[in-house]
């Protein structure tokens, strides 16, 4: 179908402005009504061939002029009906104006009519989009994914890759999903947030800011942890920004998220072609290529298999301030994981090897988490300090303790400087950084 624009194809002057924000849906009294016309335009535009001789501009208008034939329909309806339209043939359907809406963080499509959307970190159900049914998600799905060379079906029925523009998309449709085809989508923001924008939203307090810079400076190895959507990719991208500009920076993902402004920056992402994951590329694969890429820091968006001791030896043979990330829920718990995922190498390591492995490789494990009011904390900067009895052993530098919830719902808490001066403080001394003198001082005395 021509990729005209549809309003202009109909020769229909709009004389009322598009709706913007998905709360003027609200403003129609009957939303079934539209919602029913959509789908029967829609269907009948995917179902009937265009008749021989009949110029395309023509058959559209009167596939419409037929639906809406004795409705009583408002110049604001009869706009929002042609957008709805215009959606299906030029853009995305339903998720058009949620992907161009730079309020809507992430996207979530259950069914044809559970649409959920997250904003400043609340999950919202939408109750002003929906799809057809499952075949027009899976359209959907095929028209986000096609620029991209992928493909989603039977054989090959998940997809997870990056849209054109940034955004993280993962698509499941049966038979992996029971429930019909499933969409998430993580968006790409224009506007890479800022270590003050953390501090302003109270992500975390100056003297933790300012520690994490002289870590990453200092050249400490440093593991970023926490659940799903907790903001371990952001806090990861933000750290790699104090890296030094004349620093070789290799950044290795699934798909490709980290935006560094330093100028020497290689960026590997994974492969898998196909549904037997012919000629597929690993995290793992990535690792130990780079390694003969002379890279000063290595930076992997997440560590979830086997890459993990191939991680670690780079750690432990000269590539200093390695950045990482890992799915965990706690600093003890992406310790606890990261044994885990080396005992998956299929090495025939001692566990007590492995302990003492991590314990010579990281340094710091930071760990941020998302709260129950939807904002985000670094809950925990801790390092490892040793190993004692067959355990790595942990010390916490700085803390956040949740007190209570607030009466508006918000997290209520402070945080905490542990009085005590860290082991990687000498180190980060040794490298000539002395920021953090009036932080640790107090301590010292």
């Amino acid at each position: 179908m021509s990729k005209t624009s549809l309003i202009d194809a109909f020769n229909i002057e709009r004389k009322t402005p598009k709706i913007e924000s998905i709360t003027d849906y609200e403003i129609f009294p009957d939303k079934k009504l539209l919602d029913d016309l959509r789908t029967r335009i829609v269907e009948n535009l995917i179902d009937k061939e265009i008749p021989e001789g009949k110029i395309l501009n023509e058959f559209i208008n009167e596939e419409i002029e037929s639906a809406i034939e004795g409705q009583d329909l408002t110049n604001l309806e009869r706009s929002h009906l042609f957008n709805l339209i215009d959606n299906e043939i030029n853009g995305y359907g339903p998720l058009t104006e949620l992907l161009e809406d730079k309020n809507i963080t992430e996207i979530m499509v259950n069914s044809p009519n559970e649409i959920y959307i997250e904003i400043d970190g609340r999950l919202i159900k939408d109750e002003s989009v929906s799809f057809i049914n499952d075949e027009h998600i899976i359209r959907t799905i095929e028209r986000l994914i096609e620029p991209l060379g992928r493909t989603i079906d039977a054989a090959n029925p998940m997809v997870d890759s990056r849209l054109l523009d940034g955004s993280r998309i993962n698509a499941v449709i049966p038979p992996l999903s029971t429930k019909g085809p499933v969409i998430t989508i993580r968006k790409f923001k224009e506007t890479m947030v800022s270590i003050e924008d953390l501090i302003r939203i109270g992500t975390l307090t100056p003297y933790m800011a300012r520690f994490l810079e002289a870590a990453v400076k200092g050249k400490l190895n440093i593991i970023v942890c926490g659940g799903t959507g907790s903001g371990k990719t952001t806090l990861l991208n933000i750290l790699s920004g104090f890296i030094n500009s004349q620093e070789r920076i290799i950044t290795i993902e699934d798909a490709a998220e980290l935006r560094l402004h330093q100028k020497n920056v290689i960026s590997l992402e994974t492969r898998v072609t196909n549904y037997d994951k012919d000629g597929e590329i690993t995290i793992r694969d990535l690792v130990k290529n780079s390694l003969r890429m002379r890279p000063d820091r290595i930076i992997v968006g997440e560590v979830r298999g086997k890459e993990a001791f191939d991680m670690l030896q780079a750690m432990n043979t000269g590539h200093d301030g390695s950045l990482t990330t890992l799915h965990a829920n706690g600093v003890h718990d992406a310790l606890n994981r990261l044994e885990t995922m080396v005992l998956m190498s299929g090495l025939d390591i001692p566990i007590k090897a492995i302990r003492e492995y991590i314990t010579s490789a990281i340094d710091i494990v930071v760990n941020i988490e998302r709260m129950n009011d939807g904002k985000r904390k670094i809950t925990s900067i801790s390092e490892i300090v040793g190993f004692e009895e067959e355990r790595i052993k942990l010390k916490e530098i700085f803390s956040f303790k949740q007190i209570g919830v607030t009466e508006s719902g918000e997290v209520d808490g402070e945080f905490i400087l542990n009085d005590y001066i860290p082991k990687v403080y000498k180190k980060i001394l040794s490298r000539g950084i002395y920021d953090l003198e009036d932080i640790f001082k107090k301590n010292e005395e």
